[in-house]
């Protein structure tokens, strides 16, 4: 079975388990996929770049709340109704 590997460097298992932070040093910063029988088994990412991708997840939920605000009517309300 064909599988996507979202990851520029892959190590396998045994090497994984061997010398983890070897591993992921030499990903320089960016993810590592751990493969199993030449699948891939789990993704590796630094601190930094999971910070990155929290902080996209958490941008594209807000993009999608401001998305279903847009559709509302514009209340109109005066200085004296604040």
């Amino acid at each position: 079975m064909t599988q996507m590997i979202h990851a520029a460097l892959a190590a396998s298992i045994t090497e994984f388990k061997r010398n983890p932070m070897a591993a992921m040093a030499q990903a320089a910063g960016a993810s590592l996929v751990v493969l199993n029988h030449n699948e891939p088994a789990f993704y590796c990412v630094p601190p930094e770049l999971y910070a990155q991708i929290l902080d996209a997840l958490e941008d594209l939920e807000l993009n999608a709340i401001a998305d279903e605000r847009a559709g509302l009517k514009p209340v109109k309300v005066t200085l004296d109704d604040l």
